[in-house]
């Protein structure tokens, strides 16, 4: 709870619940050490990156990665530095599907 890095820390059984959760989706998995519950990821996190990206697209954007990439690119807090990021990675898509 503490690791959150929440001021307050969350609730120890909201912490637990979670991890249940986390759990019956296969992406934590535990021991017992004493009374103590132990967990640790079964996933990296550039897959829970992706899996999150994915919900997101599914449930705001219909699926749509244009559409989420529009919404990103109308927010006028986006940078110069991300713009020019943005347009290598399409660039490199392109010469991949090449």
């Amino acid at each position: 709870m503490r690791a959150s890095g929440e001021e307050p820390p969350p609730n120890y059984k909201t912490v637990q619940a979670w991890l249940r959760i986390m759990e019956g989706k296969g992406q934590v998995d535990h021991k017992q050490e004493g009374r103590a519950f132990v967990f640790w990821p079964l996933l990296g996190r550039g897959e829970v990156h992706r899996l999150s990206v994915r919900h997101l697209l599914a449930k705001y954007f219909s699926g749509s990665r244009s559409e989420l990439l529009m919404e990103l690119l109308s927010d006028e807090r986006i940078t110069q530095e991300e713009l020019r990021q943005l347009e290598s990675l399409i660039r490199t898509r392109r010469q991949e599907q090449l």
